[in-house]
């Protein structure tokens, strides 16, 4: 799989992580899902992301780096 697979399920996650948090503890974890937005338009305009950063440390490949058929 590739980083940006891994970041978009990542992402993903977290999105459901927060709001089934919000739905049944309380809705200020909807922050959390705020920021994670906040974070990929972000990483759009920066091209940085702390995740991409994180899964090339652990040596997992950009879509780059993997040869076509």
């Amino acid at each position: 799989m590739t980083i940006e697979k891994y970041v978009r399920i990542i992402a993903g996650t977290f999105i459901l992580i927060s709001v089934a948090l919000a739905i049944w503890v309380s809705p200020w974890w909807l922050i959390w899902t705020a920021l994670v937005g906040v974070n990929l338009v972000q990483s759009a305009f920066t091209n940085w992301c702390l995740a991409e950063s994180i899964l090339k440390k652990f040596g997992v490949q950009n879509s780059c780096d993997i040869p076509k058929r």
